[in-house]
């Protein structure tokens, strides 16, 4: 059985309100055992069984839909996956001001950004340094600027991602790693 992760865009932000516990019963509801929820930030971590990855976000999209009356994009991990994101980040760049490492969580793998790295997002000095499958990397610095790399990028690939911070996913990992 495999343990995976669930990080629901838009829960918990923008009067989408879901409490912790309506998440692991929505899970458990449509079959997924061993849902536990991370902080309250739309994070889930679950077993899946023998289901693809792919069949399960389609089922956990149609039940929270189903549950919660509003559209939840549901992009899945593997800890396997969470480990590899920590390995392949950029965050040692010589950052003289206090940074924040960020990681986009993309729906697909990506060959290409259709635009040259690093690239600055306008009017910010939020900086989207580097991509890597199905992740993209950017460094913010403070003043309010962790919102802006997941709609710039949303834009820019028109799809549906959600970003957290690099410690974010360390987390995670250092309290489900053990088990997959």
């Amino acid at each position: 059985m495999a343990t995976l992760v669930a990080f629901l865009r838009g829960i918990n932000v923008g009067g989408h309100a879901a409490k912790n516990e309506e998440l692991e019963r929505v899970f458990r509801k449509l079959g997924f055992k061993g849902a536990r929820a991370f902080r309250q930030s739309g994070n889930i971590v679950f077993e899946s069984g023998r289901i693809s990855r792919d069949t399960a976000r389609l089922k956990l999209e149609n039940g929270l839909r189903e549950a919660l009356g509003y559209d939840v994009a549901v992009l899945i991990r593997k800890l396997s996956d969470l480990k590899e994101i920590m390995r392949s980040a950029p965050t040692k760049r010589g950052e003289t001001r206090e940074a924040s490492y960020l990681v986009t969580l993309l729906p697909n793998p990506l060959t290409r950004l259709p635009i040259a790295l690093p690239a600055m997002i306008p009017k910010s000095s939020a900086e989207i340094v580097s991509h890597h499958g199905s992740e993209v990397f950017s460094i913010t610095h403070g003043g309010g600027e962790g919102g802006l790399p997941n709609p710039f990028l949303e834009s820019l690939l028109k799809v549906k991602a959600t970003a957290h911070n690099l410690n974010v996913i360390r987390e995670i990992v250092e309290r489900h790693g053990q088990n997959y």
